[in-house]
């Protein structure tokens, strides 16, 4: 399958492999796992860079929920709430009526489907946060690139998991580098794949 953009999935991980509510507002009972710790100014630069670099954001119906709660409401210095809610953003949903979100477009019927043609579009980067049960089936359907992973040094014993039960998927190390108060930040492409060059509009 020839694809235009880069689909990179970026989460904030345990040490189990859990990436389920990492900061305890979905009630979910796992609290706010990643509170404990500090990322840093290289962990802050990072997660603000990969923004920037790129063009849209994509999101299940879930994780659109609680970024658009809170997000159009963020004033920061570092930009980061001005350009992700400026820049356009994708929810894939069949139960979502209205996206209220600026500049959010609704992907519905069958959602891997619709994100291969996002991908095969114009345009740069698309970045996925959280979203596991989307995240899932992008991987299922090999539509995911690149994984840029912050693990967090912390056993959660349960919740949702970024790789489900019998996934198979070879990966190339891209990047590693430890952050703040032992956050590991770990990046791998698919392995065999070339990454493409990277543009943001």
């Amino acid at each position: 399958m020839n694809m235009s953009r880069n689909l990179i999935v970026t989460e904030y991980i345990s040490l189990d492999g859990v990436i389920e509510d990492p900061v305890g507002m979905e009630g979910s009972g796992l609290g706010d796992w990643t509170g404990p710790f500090e990322r840093g100014p290289d962990g802050d630069r990072f997660k603000i860079g990969e923004l920037f670099d790129s063009s849209a954001v994509l999101l299940g119906r879930a994780t659109y929920d609680a970024f658009a709660g809170v997000w159009p409401h963020v004033k920061d210095d570092t930009g980061f709430a001005e350009r992700i809610n400026s820049m356009p953003k994708f929810v894939v949903s069949n139960s979502l009526e209205r996206a209220e979100w600026n500049r959010t477009t609704i992907l519905r019927g069958d959602g891997p489907q619709q994100v291969a043609k996002l991908k095969a579009g114009e345009g740069g980067d698309i970045l996925v946060y959280g979203s596991a049960v989307l995240v899932h089936a992008l991987i299922e359907h090999e539509l995911v690139d690149e994984f840029r992973l912050m693990v967090y040094p912390t056993v959660l014993g349960r919740g949702k998991r970024l790789f489900p039960a019998g996934t198979k998927l070879p990966l190339a190390l891209e990047r590693s580098q430890k952050l703040g108060s032992g956050i590991m930040l770990i990046c791998y492409r698919r392995a065999g794949q070339a990454a493409e060059p990277r543009s943001a509009a």
